[in-house]
């Protein structure tokens, strides 16, 4: 067993048999397949790994057009046989890699700069969560792809679990979240602080879009409230 893959063992004891990929902290390998806006294949040594990107939440491809746009967006800047640096975190319940990927600049940042893909909010433990929440922010003000709906269109996260519940599985492009899910925000209509009246709401209303609310830009809305 080498260094990396002890230092993989030390930290999951339950995946001992898990990809090198996954042991430290930079490895090197190669692109070989996009398979949607946050999940790639890549070849290391002798290995074939699935990464998905962390910290990031792309549209899935039933989210039309936004998961095919997010994934053509990826392969044009991960070309097949492209050398990559991963900087792996853990593996997620499907046995995938989780891992910031690197080529010319941050692949998961720049998806999120580009309005391709949004910022996992309960994932950013591992990332330097400021960086991803203001490149959201710009990607929202300016409203690229995912922001040129109103507030957003329906995030990735509350896409599965309306499928996953019976909830409509429609992506809509009206900015309209599934049943079960939050809305989007609404054309011109702005909250204020003092209006909202809870902390909690106030993060709700941040998720939709209402980034106007997080003046400091730190992830966190109306701290006032707190």
């Amino acid at each position: 067993m080498n260094l990396l893959q002890l230092m993989l063992s030390g930290l999951l004891l339950a995946v001992q048999a898990a990809p090198a990929a996954m042991a430290g902290p930079e490895v090197r390998a190669t692109v070989l397949s996009i398979g949607d806006g946050d999940t790639i294949r890549v070849q290391q040594g002798q290995q074939r790994i699935t990464v998905r990107l962390a910290c990031i939440d792309a549209p899935e491809m039933a989210q039309a057009p936004y998961g095919a746009q997010s994934r053509a967006y990826l392969q044009t800047r991960l070309r097949i046989g492209t050398p990559v640096t991963l900087l792996p975190q853990t593996l997620d319940r499907y046995g995938r890699t989780m891992a910031e990927v690197i080529g010319e600049v941050n692949l998961n940042l720049a998806m999120v700069e580009d309005g391709q893909a949004f910022t996992y909010r309960q994932y950013l433990s591992q990332c330097n969560a400021k960086e991803y929440l203001d490149a959201e922010y710009r990607a929202s003000r300016h409203r690229f792809r995912v922001w040129q709906v109103p507030g957003g269109i329906t995030r990735p996260w509350d896409f599965r679990l309306a499928r996953r519940t019976g909830g409509s599985s429609r992506a809509v492009s009206s900015g309209v979240a599934p049943a079960g899910t939050a809305p989007a925000a609404k054309v011109g209509q702005r909250h204020r602080c003092k209006q909202i009246g809870s902390f909690t709401k106030a993060q709700e209303l941040l998720r939709q879009g209402h980034t106007y609310l997080d003046g400091n830009g730190d992830g966190e809305a109306c701290e006032s409230l707190r």
